[in-house]
Formats: structure tokens, sequence, C-alpha cells
């Protein structure tokens, strides 16, 4: 199995498309919530990243069913992938009921705790009560999006990511700003609406792999009560991935709060700028994605050795598209800024925070595309120490720069080059580590 760069594009592109028209969920909302005020625009970020550390346990449990589902793709045991998917998606259903009750009951009291503004504090529990719903159908969504990009046939995700975003624009618009006759349900409303999309997803990937898969060639289906034994195969894999991606954004969430308690503006700063980043990110997410599929097919068809070279193509083809994009929105800042908000005072004083952000991209396609290919190789125990590690740094230069020193919000972004300064571990890992005669 040797994959060029023409099969690699072709893998990767549609996974691309799907994350940026996913993108535009959070970017409508950001846009039409900037109209609305700076306290919904900031607490908008707070709620919306609280909420990512609660939806990556069920994401990064995707992630290990991905490599499972990749791995045995790779070895052509097509039967043995569709118990994976109905087991995996069991699991998921039961997490987002359990995570549903947790979070009923305690984000008030965690988030009054860590949130200095009441306002902001009442418009981010507005958010959250409505957005909690939405567990029970990405958790599923994401089970279809590891068995896809598994198999690697991808293009599906690219029409399901569009039904998705078109439901979302529509219900933003009309339960925001109370539209045909719906009342202006401002902040909650881009909540109800990003839960009513997730669960249109739900149903289009269900149609889509009923009408058009050979779902009995894949063991699709066909769910014959709970398998413990390959529950806890996967959960061998999983359980660390969940542990990284739940902390990765605990370290991003602390950071939006250190913003929040220097005030309004700072907040409302970083969420204009982490809107722009992840649609950088969606980027490198995309590639860094597609190599961790393929480095376990490769390990599963036995081409260990090709594991390196194929992270060194990905990141050139993700730079490809990364750093003129980059270069762009760096010399056209107010134009872009524009989009998120229709504030002067705010846009010029996000342009510095921008530029910072941009730069780190630099070091963040490298990184993350070596990282992700330690998740491929099946090693995710090792994943989570790195991201540990990085966390761990991160989280004490935020203190430092956001806390201590109370510097500005410019400053307080180079926390980015610190995170994926370390995240670099796992290109030495890849190159010296024992990671080639993995089981699973």
């Amino acid at each position: 199995m040797q994959f060029t760069n023409k099969q690699i594009w072709q893998i990767t592109y549609p996974v691309l498309i799907s994350l940026l028209m996913e993108h535009m969920i959070g970017l409508t909302d950001t846009a039409y919530l900037g109209r609305v005020g700076e306290v919904e625009l900031g607490a908008s970020a707070l709620a919306g990243v609280y909420y990512l550390v609660i939806y990556m346990l069920g994401f990064g449990f995707s992630v290990g069913a991905q490599v499972l589902i990749a791995r045995r793709n790779g070895a052509q045991d097509y039967t043995r992938i569709g118990p994976v998917f109905m087991q995996g998606a069991l699991f998921l259903l039961l997490l987002a009921a359990t995570l549903f009750t947790v979070s009923h009951f305690y984000s008030p009291v965690i988030l009054r705790k860590l949130i200095g503004s009441d306002e902001v504090y009442q418009a981010t529990m507005s958010y959250i009560d409505w957005r909690v719903y939405g567990f029970f159908f990405s958790f599923i969504a994401v089970m279809f999006r590891a068995f896809y990009v598994g198999i690697t046939k991808t293009k599906i995700l690219t029409a399901n990511s569009v039904v998705m975003v078109l439901t979302n624009v529509v219900l933003n618009y009309i339960l925001i700003f109370g539209k045909f006759g719906f009342p202006a349900l401002g902040i909650a409303g881009a909540a109800i609406a990003s839960s009513i999309s997730e669960a249109v997803s739900v149903l289009f990937f269900i149609i889509y792999t009923w009408k058009k898969i050979d779902y009995k060639k894949y063991g699709m289906f066909s769910f014959t009560g709970i398998d413990f034994r390959m529950l806890k195969q996967i959960l061998n894999v999983s359980i660390w991935i969940m542990v990284q991606h739940g902390i990765a954004f605990v370290g991003w969430f602390i950071f939006f709060v250190v913003m929040e308690h220097q005030g309004e503006r700072p907040l409302a700063i970083t969420n204009v700028v982490r809107s722009i980043s992840s649609f950088l990110f969606m980027f490198v997410n995309a590639f860094a994605s597609t190599s961790s599929s393929l480095v376990s097919n490769l390990i599963g068809s036995g081409k260990s050795d090709q594991v390196m070279g194929l992270c060194g193509r990905m990141i050139r083809l993700c730079y490809f598209f990364v750093l003129p994009l980059g270069i762009l929105i760096a010399l056209f800042p107010d134009l872009v800024l524009r989009i998120y908000t229709d504030n002067p005072d705010l846009i010029q004083s996000s342009v510095p925070s921008l530029w910072v952000m941009l730069s780190s991209y630099i070091l963040a396609v490298p990184a993350f595309i070596y990282f992700f290919s330690v998740s491929g190789t099946g090693n995710t125990q090792v994943a989570l120490w790195i991201d540990m590690a990085s966390i761990f740094v991160y989280v004490s230069y935020t203190f430092l720069v956001g806390v201590w020193l109370h510097t500005d919000v410019a400053v307080c972004w180079t926390t980015e080059y610190v995170y994926n300064g370390m995240l670099f571990i796992a290109f030495f890992y890849l190159w010296k580590g024992n990671w080639r005669n993995k089981k699973l």
C-alpha cells in the first residue's frame, strides 16, 4: 500500500470541506451574536469552549474507534468493522445521557465560580442549557465520521456538512433575531439551532449509509447485544484519546476564563481571534486526521516503514493551503474581522492578537500532523502523555502572562507558540519510539 499525493488529497479534501462547512456553524454563531452585543459575543466563546471540553470525550472515543476501523480496513478484514461501529455508537449514547445529566446539575455551579461577570454568566448558561441536548446527536455523528474516514470513503462527509450548515444558518437567523413569527431568543437561539442541526446530520448519515453503502460487507446495522469484550478493546485505544482531548480543551477553557477576568473587551477579542484560528485549524485538522487514518492503514498492511515519509508529504500539502491563507488574512485583517463584528474599536483592538495567532501556524502544521500520527500508530497512551505535558506548560504560561503579569491580549496569544512547540515531542517519538509492533 503506497499513498500518492493525489490519493492523499482525494481522501483529505472531503474531510476538509466537511470541517470547513461545520466551522460555518461557529462562524455564523459569532457573526450573528457579534451584532447582538459584546456580552453575548464573549459568552458564546466561553460556552462554546466549555461545551467542547465535554464533547471531546465523545469525539476522542470516536478517534480511537477510527484507529481500529482503519487497521481492519487496511488488513481487508471488513466484516469486523461494523461491530466496532455498533458497540461504539451504543457506548456513546450512554455517555451522552450521563454527560447530559451531570452537566444539568453541575454546570451552573462550576461556571458560577469561574466567571466573574454576572451578565456573562447568565448569557453563558442560556447557551449551555440548550446546547447539551446536542450530545445525543453529535456523539452518533462522530461515529459515522470515524467509519467513513477509517474506510477512506470520505466524500459523504462534505454533503452531510453542507446540509448541517444550511440548517444551522437558517435556524440561527430565525431563532436569534426572532423571524417568521418566532421569538427573539438571542444566544439561546444559537444553541437550539446548533443542536437541531446535529440531529439533521445524524438522520442524513443513517439514510445515506442504509441506501448507498454495502453495509453487509462491513457488518453494519447488525446488533446482537452488548459486547463487553469489543467495548474493552475500543476503550483500550480510546480512553487515552478521550482524556487527551478533554485535557486539551480544558486548557483552552482556562485561557478563556483568564481573558474573561481581564474584561469583556479582551474576552470578545479572544472569541473573534479564536473563530478565525478555528478556520485555519480546519485545514490542519483535516490533514492531521487523514494522516492518523492513513498511518493506521499503512501499519495494518505491513508498511510501517512508510509512516515518516507520509507525515512529511502531509505537512507539505497542509502548508500549501495554510500559509497563503494566513498571509492573506494578515494583509487584510480589517476586512476579515468585519465578518465577526461591526464595532470599529473591537476590530482595531483585535489586529495585534490576530497577527500573533496567524504566525503560530508555522509551528502548528507539522506539530499536529506528527501528534495525530502518534494516535494512528495505536499508541494512544503516549499521545496522552505528550498532550498532558504540553497542556501543563501551556496553562502555566497562560497564568504567567495573563494573571501574574496581566499582559496585553496579543501577548497572551503567544501561548499558541508554547503549546505547538511542546507537541513536537511527537516527532521524536515517531522517529525513535517503539511503536512499529503495536498490536490492536
